[in-house]
C-alpha cells in the first residue's frame, strides 16, 4: 500500500543551527521550510530529508540517507572540496580504496554529517 507515496529520510541533530551550517557549508544545501519538526531539505523530483532535533543523534550506525549520484567521482571532489571526509571501509568482501566502494557498475560512498549521521553517495551502473 504505501508503494504509492513519495518517502523521505529523517535525520536527527543535537544541534539545528549547527546542522543548518553544516548543510550549507558542506553540501551546498539551504532548509526549503523549517517547522516545529526541523529543518525540511527539498532534493531531485518529490524527495526530502529532514533535520529534525533529537538526543540519540549519531548512533545509528547504518547508512541514514542516500543520494543517487551521476559521475560520483566528481561529486565526491566536490565533496571534498567543501569539507566532506569519506569513510574507509575494510571489511571482508568490502572495502573503500579511496573512499570509493565498487560493486559490479555500481560505485558508492559514505560520509557522516556533523552528527555522525551516515550518508550515502551512489551511482548505480
Amino acid at each position: 500500500m504505501l508503494d504509492r507515496f513519495s518517502v523521505y529520510a529523517v535525520l536527527p541533530s543535537q544541534d539545528l543551527d549547527r546542522a543548518r551550517a553544516w548543510y550549507r557549508d558542506h553540501l551546498g544545501m539551504e532548509p526549503e521550510t523549517e517547522d516545529p519538526g526541523g529543518l525540511w531539505y527539498r532534493c531531485a523530483g518529490d524527495t526530502w530529508f529532514v533535520v529534525t532535533r533529537s538526543a540519540f543523534a549519531g548512533t545509528a550506525q547504518n547508512t541514514a540517507a542516500g543520494f543517487h549520484v551521476e559521475h560520483i567521482e566528481e561529486a565526491m571532489s566536490d565533496l571534498r572540496d567543501r569539507g566532506v571526509v569519506f569513510e574507509e571501509y575494510d571489511l571482508p568482501d568490502f572495502k573503500t580504496v579511496d573512499g570509493l566502494f565498487t560493486f559490479g557498475g555500481s560505485k558508492a560512498a559514505w560520509f557522516k554529517d556533523c552528527d555522525g549521521n551516515i550518508i550515502e553517495v551512489a551511482e548505480v551502473g
